[in-house]
């Protein structure tokens, strides 16, 4: 009663989701930077490809941390699904503190059975493209993005 068992995202699934996000990031020319995250926005793994920018493995870090708290996809929508404009989604960011909370493209959270087990961000493509991947790699390992 006062004990849960709960899931886990393992570093051979992280690592299936890191090769599927690079390897379609490679197919399409693209550069780019993967976090994997727990559930609580811990690091599993991340990586930048040779040639991908710096300041992209902090952004794909803060969509996989705002994904995994938010238990959705990161896009410039609020709490309750309604659109932001950018004052507010700035607002949102600082309120959250940095590298908790984005409106860009590619993050997902990793759904099994209702349950999040993490979150991934993937940046350095075009943001959908960068969507693409994150939203594939999820599903490489049979998760799904949906609770």
């Amino acid at each position: 009663m006062y004990v849960t068992s709960s899931k886990r995202l393992t570093l051979a699934g992280a690592r299936k989701m890191m090769d599927a996000a690079t390897a379609g990031a490679e197919r399409a020319g693209h550069a780019i930077a993967v976090a994997i995250v727990d559930a609580g926005g811990h690091p599993i793994l991340i990586q930048r490809m040779d040639g991908g920018r710096f300041h992209t493995v902090h952004s794909s870090t803060t969509k996989a941390v705002c994904a995994a708290s938010n238990k959705r996809p990161t896009t410039a929508k609020g709490a309750a699904g309604q659109s932001l404009d950018t004052m507010h989604a700035l607002g949102l960011a600082l309120a959250a503190g940095s590298g908790r909370w984005t409106a860009m493209e590619g993050g997902y959270p990793i759904i099994f059975g209702g349950e999040c087990v993490g979150g991934i961000g993937v940046s350095g493509a075009t943001w959908e493209l960068d969507d693409r991947l994150a939203r594939e790699a999820v599903e490489v390992i049979g998760a799904t993005y949906k609770i």
